[in-house]
């Protein structure tokens, strides 16, 4: 008697196990005819049992497939079918954040008409908009600001989508978000504003120029006492530098090293920098902290063409 409730149990377990083994299949085919827009097979796989929120171990549901693909068809399919809009992957993504990363702007529509939350966040903090600055989406940005996000949204470190798009020079989201209400001078983590972002990376004066317009101060700090201006010199943006000195930067403002522009250009043996500070009015004498001028600090490092320019 022990042996056949033995057997009976091995043999259900068996069963069990290949039907889980069928659904299983059943939900990688549904998320692989999501991908690619097989909508008869879509219908068919979940009249046989396809669980229509099953995710892969990326936590990627078929909804997420089809959204990333622009398979907008597809998306109205599993929507009608019950696919949970705001349902997550392993990383924080939504079926929103792929469809605003992607500028699929009648996706995000319908996503939002059936519930999609605008702030759900990805686990390094960016939601939709921020998604869609960092990406140079600004037909998606405009959308996500119409439909009611907030402009001032920040990620983990405090990055608000403006910010995001100073640094990488994304002058179109950079105008929507300015006219929409994002703050000019917020700081992140790391006392940083949008300027200084721009003026860090450098990608795009117009960017710079467009935040002094609507009130950016130019001769802001970071915690270090760092001025945009210098931020982009120590960066070698020669182009950047020249955009902050014509809106008014203090050219031999100095950080809480005593290190001014000319000297972080220097530092950065960017002769095209110091050349552009030079021309400005840059003082050669002031000295920083440790009593080195822009010269000294050229002559320490070796630099023979700044060097040269210095000493002119």
């Amino acid at each position: 008697m022990l042996f056949r409730s033995s057997l009976l149990f091995t043999l259900l377990a068996i069963s069990l196990s290949a039907a889980a083994d069928d659904t299983d299949e059943l939900n990688r085919e549904l998320r692989i005819a999501a991908s690619i827009d097989d909508d008869e097979n879509i219908t068919r796989l979940l009249d046989a049992g396809a669980d229509v929120d099953a995710a892969n171990r990326f936590g990627k549901t078929a909804l997420m497939n089809a959204v990333e693909n622009g398979n907008i068809l597809t998306t109205s399919i599993l929507l009608s079918r019950g696919a949970d809009v705001n349902k997550e992957s392993v990383a924080g993504l939504t079926a929103l954040t792929f469809a605003a990363e992607n500028g699929h702007i009648e996706l995000t529509a319908l996503l939002l008409e059936r519930g999609a939350k605008l702030e759900r966040r990805t686990r390094s903090g960016l939601n939709a908009l921020l998604l869609a600055t960092q990406y140079d989406q600004p037909e998606m940005v405009n959308q996500l600001l119409f439909k009611g996000a907030d402009p001032n949204a920040s990620d983990n470190h405090g990055r608000t989508a403006l910010m995001i798009a100073a640094y990488r020079g994304h002058l179109g989201p950079a105008e929507l978000l300015v006219h929409n209400g994002a703050s000019i001078n917020r700081l992140d983590s790391k006392g940083k504003t949008a300027l200084i972002h721009a003026a860090d990376s450098g990608n795009n004066p117009d960017v710079a120029a467009l935040l002094i317009k609507n009130g950016a101060r130019v001769n802001a700090r970071t915690p270090d006492g760092a001025t945009p201006l210098i931020w982009a010199a120590s960066n070698g943006n020669a182009e950047m530098v020249k955009a902050l000195l014509a809106h008014g930067a203090d050219i031999d403002a100095q950080d809480r090293s005593g290190l001014t522009a000319l000297m972080e250009a220097v530092n950065a043996n960017s002769e095209e920098t110091v050349s552009v500070l030079l021309a400005g009015g840059a003082d050669k004498t002031v000295s920083n902290n440790e009593g080195l001028s822009a010269i000294d600090i050229a002559v320490k490092a070796g630099n023979k063409g700044v060097q040269t320019l210095l000493e002119r």
